[in-house]
């Protein structure tokens, strides 16, 4: 059980999502009950959101307390139900964080277990470069891509209005606890939406791309989007536990 958290607040400086599909079959067997894929369009849908906040801080705080940190969650697009009703949001798999702090405070003053990683991340003139990886290792996940006037034609979203739609959904996201079959969550309520679409030049995420767990041909790069400098706020939501 940790801490009831105040409202956080603080600037979205920079989100990109790196996003997959998968096979249903081979997805259902990662996710964990109560959560079940949600499916579009005959795929599960998942990914990687890599990003970097400013300023996070209580609510009411002043910006100069807020907490600067590079921070990346895999995400994978689940439904639930809960007191009879149909929830939409992520089920979070692994989080990595650069923060020490975010790392010490995971489970226990925020919601989720953190990995403390390191983010190797170059950035400008529209281009994007991120790397993670624990410690002097190679990245496990990496990233190289830059912005682009349209969305990507090989995506199984038609436009980038009905990508955004979709991930709109996902303001939910339940992570792993320290407690066996515990989930923490939290809601992400971005104060403002503007996204737009990303060229992949290179990725690699090493927990999707795992033959073991999703063998070659059940799991493919979809797409990617970034999002800039918007306020956002995290909200307590209830934790969720298998039965």
């Amino acid at each position: 059980m940790i801490m009831k958290l105040p409202v956080i607040e603080g600037m979205l400086d920079r989100r990109i999502l790196l996003n997959y599909r998968f096979d249903p079959e081979y997805l259902v067997r990662f996710v964990p009950a109560p959560f079940i894929p949600r499916i579009h369009k005959n795929n599960g849908i998942g990914g990687i959101c890599m990003i970097r906040f400013k300023e996070l801080r209580p609510r009411h705080f002043p910006q100069v307390l807020g907490i600067d940190s590079e921070n990346a969650a895999h995400r994978i697009a689940v439904e639930w139900i809960y007191q009879g009703d149909r929830q939409h949001g992520v089920f979070i798999p692994r989080r990595d964080t650069a923060s020490t702090f975010n790392y010490l405070a995971g489970g226990r003053i925020f919601p989720g277990i953190f990995k403390k990683s390191v983010f190797r991340v170059k950035e400008g003139g529209g281009h994007y470069r991120v790397e993670i990886a624990d410690g002097e290792s190679e990245p496990h996940v990496m990233f190289d891509g830059e912005e682009c006037p349209e969305f990507s034609k090989k995506s199984i979203f038609e436009s980038l209005g009905e990508a955004s739609e979709f991930f709109a959904k996902g303001a939910f996201g339940y992570s792993l606890a320290k407690e066996r079959r515990h989930y923490q969550g939290m809601e992400l309520r971005l104060l403002e939406w503007h996204i737009s679409p990303l060229q992949i030049n290179q990725a690699y995420v090493k927990m999707y791309e795992d033959e073991k767990v999703f063998p070659k041909g059940t799991v493919q790069v979809d797409s990617a989007m970034i999002m800039k400098r918007l306020k956002h706020e995290w909200h307590n939501i209830p934790e969720m536990r298998a039965e």
